[in-house]
Formats: C-alpha cells, sequence, structure tokens
C-alpha cells in the first residue's frame, strides 16, 4: 500500500483484509488517528523504498513547487521562523511578508499582506499565523478569490483542501505545537483539491463572492 497520507480509515480497511503490515515510503503522512487505531489492531507500519525514490537518493535534486506567501503577528512569529526552512525544504519558495520580531503588532496588517498575494497570483498558497488563527482567517476572506481556513488538526487541513480547495491557511501560534503544525502544513501543502461533487460547492463560494464584490 503507497498512499501519501494514511489516515484511521486506511488502517480499519487494512485491518479488514486481514493484513498486519502496512507499506509506507519516505514522505508518507501517518495521522496521529491511524497510529492510535494500528496499534489497538497491532499493525505494523512498514518502510518501504521504491525504485524511483532509491534513484532519486543517488541524484538529489529540489523540485520547484510554488511560491508560498507566509505571515504572523507577534503571537506567530517564532512559529513562522521554525516553519519557514521546513517548507523551503520541500520545494517550495517562500515570501515571507512579516512580522520580523515578537514585538506587538496588529495581525490585520499582515494577514492581508499574506491574502493579497494569494488573491493577486502572485502567490500559489498562503499560510498565516497568529496566536489562534482565526482572527486572520476572518482577514483573510474579505479578499476576492481567498478560501482560508484556520486548521487545528490534521483532519481539518486534508477537508479543507480536499473538499474546499483552501488556497490560504490559518494557524494558531499559540495553541498547537511546533511538531503538530509542521503536520498540518504538510498534509495541507500534500493535498490536492478533489473535484467531483466538490467542484460545484466551492464554485458556490466563488459566485457569492462575485456577487457581493465591490467593484
Amino acid at each position: 500500500m503507497d498512499k501519501k497520507l494514511i489516515s484511521d480509515l486506511t488502517v480499519r480497511e487494512a485491518a479488514k483484509r486481514g493484513q498486519k503490515q502496512i507499506k509506507v515510503t519516505p514522505g508518507t503522512i501517518v495521522t496521529s488517528a491511524a497510529r492510535d487505531v494500528a496499534k489497538s489492531l497491532a499493525i505494523e507500519f512498514v518502510e518501504i523504498k521504491d525504485a524511483l525514490e532509491k534513484v532519486a537518493d543517488k541524484t538529489p535534486k529540489k523540485v520547484y513547487k510554488g511560491i508560498i506567501a507566509i505571515g504572523s503577528d507577534h503571537g506567530g512569529f517564532s512559529m513562522k521562523e521554525q516553519l519557514k526552512p521546513f517548507i523551503a525544504d520541500m520545494g517550495y519558495t517562500i515570501k515571507d511578508m512579516g512580522t520580523t520580531s515578537e514585538e506587538a503588532c496588529d495581525y490585520p496588517d499582515y494577514a492581508f499582506a499574506v491574502a493579497k498575494l494569494v488573491s493577486s497570483g502572485d502567490a500559489d498558497r498562503g499560510i498565516m499565523i497568529d496566536a489562534v488563527g482565526v482572527a486572520s482567517a476572518m482577514v483573510a476572506n474579505k479578499l476576492p478569490g481567498v478560501r482560508a481556513a484556520a486548521c487545528q488538526n490534521e483532519f481539518a487541513a486534508q477537508s479543507s483542501r480536499e473538499h474546499n480547495d483552501a488556497n490560504l491557511l490559518a494557524l494558531g501560534g499559540r495553541i498547537i505545537g511546533i511538531e503538530l503544525a509542521k503536520t498540518i502544513v504538510k498534509i495541507w501543502l500534500v493535498t490536492e483539491f478533489a473535484g467531483g461533487r466538490h467542484q460545484k460547492r466551492v464554485d458556490k463560494i466563488s459566485d457569492i463572492d462575485l456577487k457581493y464584490r465591490k467593484s
């Protein structure tokens, strides 16, 4: 079994088939819920490398994946600084929109700066971090074409991308730890929009945006 993301549902399906092991390749994200279910069902995760990955190990190179605008207020500054190299190592180009220290500042200024780049297309996606994340999402969603989601766990991150095609992630620097933040960011960046039945719903969001947008 080779997936980029393994959830608790994946583990339960494997158990129904009588599997005692789930093979994962390097970089696969295994959610905390999946690990808990696997432990209770005595299922082991076994890391493997496929042929392409073995070749890549011999000739490593960073693949450009797009531009991520990132920003924070003072409550999210420390997390922003820790996430920047993590995101860059995944192959993305970072545009840091501030703030530049833990000195008190106003989150709307930086949430707007990040969202503006996403709205204009100058960034592929955006990440904004304040103390809780909710306030920055409110600001970002005022800009045309921005679908900001405040996510505090892995499932929300996956769903916001898969179902809602979110293009801006808001995080709470004072309510989640850095390791969980890294997992959320990775899931959010690698999860693709599922389209299908979800497309018409996202289209309705866009229709509302267009209808009430000021000229």
